[in-house]
């Protein structure tokens, strides 16, 4: 997901500007990460069944940059890393919404069904994975809540599709340390998930 080295040093740059106040910063620092964001985006809307029939990447990237505009002027990431963790958390927000919306009571996809008779959305349990829209916008939310280090290796490894080894490099920690990490996250999904929908 880092981009490559010269724009991961020019992100850096930019961002440090933002830290020191410099007024068109937040504009820039998103521009200079704009492909990165929208393939980050593109990734994590395949996870969001129920919004992709409806959505189109570059509309929830549109959406998630107005939030994480926002954010940059509370929040003034130490690094890149921290960057990207903090537009993933966007990304994550403004998708979540968007599937209240399409599929809250009034919404798309609880009105409209596919010829086969199921709601849209819909897709058969063959990985362990939600079978139905509210349990995708479940998973979701939890990921959410999950705590930092936890959240941030689901990121890179589950929406980013990045390997283990890669994801170790990005965080600067040992592939131990990250299998630890992402065990625990699963985990957590697990029971998290097992509370909110018992058998």
């Amino acid at each position: 997901m880092i981009g490559m080295p010269g724009e991961t040093t020019q992100l850096h740059q930019w961002l440090d500007r933002l830290r020191h106040g410099r007024a068109d910063a937040r504009n820039e620092v998103i521009e200079r990460a704009c492909e990165q964001l929208r393939l980050l985006t593109q990734r994590m809307l395949r996870g969001y069944p129920g919004v992709r029939r409806w959505e189109q990447t570059d509309d929830v990237l549109q959406g998630a940059m107005i939030r994480l505009h926002r954010s940059l002027a509370q929040v003034h990431p130490e690094s890149v890393r921290q960057f990207y963790g903090l537009a993933a958390t966007q990304i994550r927000r403004e998708l979540l919404d968007l599937a209240r919306h399409h599929n809250g009571p009034e919404g798309h996809g609880a009105n409209h069904h596919t010829d086969g008779g199921e709601a849209a959305g819909s897709s058969p349990d063959q990985r362990g994975e939600p079978d139905s829209l509210e349990g995708w916008t479940a998973f979701h939310e939890r990921v959410e809540a999950l705590p930092e280090e936890q959240r941030e290796v689901f990121n890179l490894l589950w929406y980013e599709g990045l390997t283990q080894p890669e994801a170790a490099a990005v965080l600067g920690i040992s592939l131990a340390t990250l299998k630890r990490r992402w065990q625990a996250a699963r985990l957590l999904l697990h029971r998290a998930m097992k509370d909110e929908h018992p058998e």
